[in-house]
């Protein structure tokens, strides 16, 4: 089990992240939040990642607006985390996990995120030099963005039956970016690696959970 921490990023702004696992592992991993906070899940898979040997931190985004926000995943839970994320600038994003990254510092540290912190690690593969390696799991963003050039070695990850994320987008993304894996997975929707959602998908889950850590275990050296 793992702590809130404080961090500073390089505005000042003061907000709270999520560490845990060993102090002194060798590795370092930045978890992104889906829109509905560090909540419950999100603390689950910083854990769960943790038990494989690394010191992760995973930032709270919305203290820019609201501290302490957790929310489940009901329709309404969905339109407060749309809200809450709506003011915050891309800018401001990065800024925090680059504080998040430098609590982890001066290990190789790489980030992960969903939903919207799948959107928000492929930013900081592509906006900031923090990170050795980028994962992307669902995010809706990354196609809008996909003229980007990542600084990092990047895997991205997709459910074949997610309403939110088109198969086009997904092959727009390929298309431009070949050297880029990217897995789609077949009957899995949005958020298929979240256990407290409908849409969870413990195949397609247990799958990109194994090759998010190979990756992982290959660039972050």
């Amino acid at each position: 089990m793992g702590e809130m921490i404080e961090l500073t990023a390089s505005c000042g702004h003061h907000f709270q992240a999520y560490a845990a696992g060993d102090a002194k592992a060798a590795r370092g991993l930045v978890v992104v939040q889906e829109i509905f906070g560090v909540n419950a899940h999100m603390r689950r898979v910083c854990d769960e990642l943790a038990g494989y040997g690394y010191r992760v931190v995973s930032p709270a985004l919305f203290d820019r607006v609201e501290r302490g926000v957790e929310l489940g995943y009901s329709e309404a839970d969905v339109q407060r985390g749309l809200a809450l994320r709506a003011p915050i600038e891309e800018a401001a994003v990065l800024r925090d996990i680059e504080a998040a990254a430098a609590a982890l510092a001066p290990r190789p540290t790489g980030i992960i995120g969903y939903c919207w912190g799948g959107t928000i690690a492929w930013l900081g593969a592509t906006r900031s030099h923090a990170f050795k390696a980028a994962i992307g799991w669902y995010g809706g963003g990354i196609a809008a963005a996909r003229e980007e050039t990542p600084h990092c070695p990047v895997q991205l990850h997709f459910g074949a039956e997610d309403k939110g994320i088109p198969l086009a987008d997904v092959e727009a993304i390929k298309a431009r970016h070949p050297e880029i894996p990217v897995y789609i997975y077949q009957g899995a929707g949005h958020g298929f690696g979240c256990e407290a959602r409908a849409s969870f998908n413990a195949r397609a889950n247990e799958i990109a959970l194994h090759r998010s850590l190979a990756f992982f275990a290959e660039h972050l050296v």
